[in-house]
Parts: structure tokens; sequence; C-alpha cells
């Protein structure tokens, strides 16, 4: 597995983002029976840049905590034997790992989020990693039964994770 870090935010945490990113991706890669091996590439930007990257790719223009940007489609979340994932996959010819795509963490934001709801900065990023790393595996929550799901999916990793909102 391969985990491309950059930190442009270059703001300090009480906990090693890159630590955490080394356990929460090969857990959700698992979880959701991923059968390759991975490439992701994630960025902690500050609000000023993950504002511009919002109100191109998203039309809003506001900050936000987290995007992501997967590199496969899915017919259904984690559907890894359906013709859109087979006809859109995209394996490193060097690693052979599949690039799953990437996703971009507002530090600030992490920092403030974390503060307003009264639990830890590594549970903030840690929650905003498990979230994307669902869409990266074509989760979404779009509809209200795909809200629920996801949600679901994000509350199990999270406890299995043992990474509680207190």
């Amino acid at each position: 597995m391969t985990i491309y870090f950059e930190d442009e935010a270059m703001l300090s945490f009480d906990f090693d983002p890159e630590r955490q990113l080394a356990q929460i991706i090969p857990y959700v890669r698992d979880h959701v029976n991923c059968p390759y091996e991975l490439e992701v590439n994630v960025t902690m930007v500050d609000k000023t840049a993950i504002q511009e990257v919002n109100a191109r790719f998203r039309d809003l223009c506001r900050p936000t905590d987290v995007l992501s940007f997967p590199m496969a489609e899915y017919d259904k979340p984690a559907d890894f034997d359906g013709p859109a994932f087979l006809g859109s996959r995209t394996v490193d010819p060097d690693t052979g790992e599949l690039v799953l795509g990437d996703m971009m963490l507002c530090s600030e934001i992490i920092k403030e989020q974390a503060k307003e709801y009264g639990h830890s900065e590594i549970r903030e990023f840690s929650f905003l990693v498990v979230h994307s790393m669902l869409h990266l595996f074509g989760y979404d929550h779009i509809l209200e039964r795909d809200r629920i799901e996801m949600e679901e999916e994000q509350k199990t990793i999270m406890n299995a994770l043992g990474i509680r909102r207190s």
C-alpha cells in the first residue's frame, strides 16, 4: 500500500497524521473487502485552498472539511466486480496497486470542528479520513437510504478502530 501524504497547511496536531492514515486506510480497505493493494493521495490544506477546490469542482464557494476524488466508478458501493468498476479502475503499472483516488483535508476545519463537537483532533481527523475513504469506494450520502448506509459504515469502522467521540 502506498499513501502519498503532503501537508501544505503545516499546522501541528497532537497526533501524527501520517501514522493515523497508515492505520485507517488499510482498515477501511479490509472492511469493504477490497481485493487490491491501494495507492491513495492525501493532502492537508488550509481554508483558502480547499475553498478554491470546492468552488472549482462543486460550485460551492466556501471552505469544507474534506473533499474526495475517486478514480474508479462503482455500480454500487465497494462493488469490485461490477462493469463500472472494471471499466474505470486504474492500476499503477510500476506497483500493481489500485489508484483509489485523492482526499483533501482542511487542517483548520479539523481543529475547529474538534473543538466545536467537543472531541479530540485525532477523532475528527480519523472520522474525516473514514468518510473520505468510503467516498473513494463509491459510497455517497445524496439519497436518504445511501446516507443511512454510509453513516452506519462510518460508525462501525470508527467503533472497530476504537475511536470514540469522547
